[in-house]
C-alpha cells in the first residue's frame, strides 16, 4: 500500500509566543510537528504494519523542516520529502499549500494520504480537503477510527459531538482527529535509523510550478495575541452578601446586567 501523510511544522503553542511588526517572531520560538499530523502518523504507521507498503512523509517549507521530518521518520515512516519553497514563495495560504502538495502528489498513485484534522497555527482545516478535490479523490474528515479492507475503508468520524460511520473506497484522503490513536514516541533505535533514511528536497521547479499559479488567494492583514485577562476576584462573607455582591459587580463593572 503507497501511503503519504501530510505534515507541517508549527509553533509549539505550548510554548512563549511573541508578535513583532504583526508577525511571530521567530527567534528562539520552539517548532514541532503540528500535534493533529502526528495522529496522522501514527495511524499510517499502523495501516502499512497492518497491510504492508510503505508510508512517506511530505512537507512544504525550508531546510529548518528537516527536523521535523527526521522526527515523523524517527517514528516509524519510510521516506520524506521536503518541497522547499523558501526560495520562491514569500506568503502562502491554504491554496498555495494545496496545489503544491497535489501537483506533487498527481503521479505518486497514493492508496491512502492523511493529513492532520487542523494545524494548530492556523486552524482551517483545509488543506486535506482541497488537496483530494484537486486529485478528485474521495476524502473523509475529523476520523476518529479507519478500518481498511482490501480497496474499501470503513470510517469512524466526529459530527457535532456524535459520530458516524461511513464506508468508501480508496484512493482516499482522510483527516485525523484526537482519539485516533495515541502517537508513539521516537525511539533510540528508530532516531538512529532516520539518519539513514531517505529524505528527498525538491523546488517548485522540480515539479514545473510556476510561481504566478500557486501565488496565495489571500492576505494576512495583522496577528495579535489576545489581550491579558484581568485577575479573577474572591468574593467572601456569607453566602448571601456575595450573591449581592456579585449582582452589584455584573450591573457596575462588568455591565451585563
Amino acid at each position: 500500500m503507497n501511503i503519504y501523510v501530510l505534515v507541517k511544522r508549527t509553533f509549539d503553542t505550548e510554548e512563549k509566543i511573541t508578535v513583532s511588526n504583526g508577525k511571530i517572531a521567530e527567534d528562539g520560538a520552539e517548532f514541532i510537528i503540528n500535534p493533529y499530523d502526528e495522529y496522522a502518523i501514527e495511524e499510517a504507521i499502523q495501516v502499512r504494519d497492518a497491510n504492508e507498503g510503505e508510508v512517506t512523509v511530505l512537507t512544504i517549507g525550508d531546510e529548518e523542516s528537516e527536523k521535523q521530518l527526521r522526527t515523523a521518520l524517527a517514528m516509524g515512516a519510510d521516506k520524506a520529502v521536503l518541497i522547499n519553497t523558501e526560495d520562491d514563495l514569500d506568503e502562502m495560504d491554504e491554496y498555495t499549500s494545496a496545489k503544491i502538495i497535489a501537483e506533487y502528489l498527481k503521479d505518486k498513485e497514493a492508496d491512502l494520504i492523511l493529513a492532520g484534522n487542523v494545524a494548530i497555527d492556523g486552524g482551517s482545516g483545509q488543506v486535506g480537503p482541497r488537496v483530494a478535490e484537486i486529485l478528485g479523490i474521495n476524502y473523509v474528515t475529523t476520523i476518529t477510527n479507519l478500518e481498511i479492507n482490501g480497496t474499501s475503508a470503513k470510517i469512524v468520524r466526529d459530527v457535532e459531538g456524535d459520530s458516524e460511520t461511513i464506508e468508501t473506497s480508496l484512493p482516499l484522503l482522510v483527516t485525523a482527529q484526537q482519539g485516533l490513536n495515541e502517537p508513539r514516541y521516537p525511539s533510540l533505535p528508530g532516531i538512529m535509523k532516520a539518519k539513514k533514511k531517505p529524505l528527498e528536497e525538491l523546488e517548485l521547479d522540480d515539479l514545473d510550478i510556476d510561481e504566478d499559479d500557486v501565488a496565495a488567494k489571500t492576505q494576512t492583514v495583522e496577528i495579535y495575541l489576545p489581550p491579558q485577562k484581568a485577575a479573577g476576584r474572591v468574593l467572601e462573607g456569607e453566602v448571601a452578601d456575595q450573591v449581592k455582591e456579585l449582582v452589584n459587580l455584573l450591573a457596575t463593572e462588568a455591565k451585563v446586567i
